[in-house]
């Protein structure tokens, strides 16, 4: 189930989206512990913009932030998605991708996904689940600061700015990074929907 469009929704924290057609549908890919405002801020800005969006985590049920906000709406099981189905795929940090990494699954739905020559972006500590995916090799990204001996570890050229884009992937360091990283990521997927072109 996607972004809701029920005013009484139970849920405190659903985003409510527009009732008009949606623009798209987006991924997030988490798991509990996530960075709070790392996962908020996108799934909200999404929705402003239009998007149904999709929390893809591995029980499926509900996703819990490190600092202890919970969303319980539109959370979908990593096995149950299709990569196909999503027009862009975002990745926040905190503890969480330290625990998707580990899990067949969601690198097989990273792989997928890349596979379309759809947009990711990701953010923190978000990059490990690309490094893990077999991504970052002679990539240009960057990451949280602690993450960024992975990044060169894995065959990727770490830059220290707060976006960097390397064909359909845009990565930024920490959360005060994200209000660029998030329009330069909605821009793109806006030019990318206009052009009908998907593919770097």
């Amino acid at each position: 189930m996607p972004t809701t469009t029920n005013i009484h929704v139970p849920d405190n924290r659903a985003a409510i989206r527009a009732e008009v057609e949606p623009k798209g549908r987006i991924a997030i890919l988490t798991a509990d512990r996530v960075e709070d405002i790392e996962f908020f801020y996108p799934y909200y800005r999404f929705t402003e913009e239009g998007y149904d969006v999709d929390v893809l985590t591995p029980a499926g049920d509900e996703v819990n932030g490190y600092k202890g906000l919970a969303l319980k709406t539109g959370v979908t099981r990593i096995d149950d998605a299709t990569a196909s189905d999503y027009d862009a795929l975002f990745i926040p940090g905190g503890l969480a991708p330290s625990e998707v990494r580990e899990i067949p699954e969601a690198l097989k739905f990273v792989n997928d996904f890349a596979d379309t020559g759809r947009l990711i972006g990701a953010v923190c500590h978000g990059p490990q689940i690309l490094i893990s995916a077999g991504l970052a090799t002679g990539r240009r990204m960057t990451s949280w600061r602690d993450v960024a001996p992975e990044v060169r570890e894995a065959g990727a050229e770490y830059v220290d700015e707060p976006v960097v884009e390397d064909g359909q992937y845009i990565t930024s360091r920490k959360p005060g990074d994200m209000p660029r990283e998030l329009a330069r990521f909605l821009e793109r997927l806006a030019d990318a929907k206009d052009t009908g072109a998907h593919h770097e």
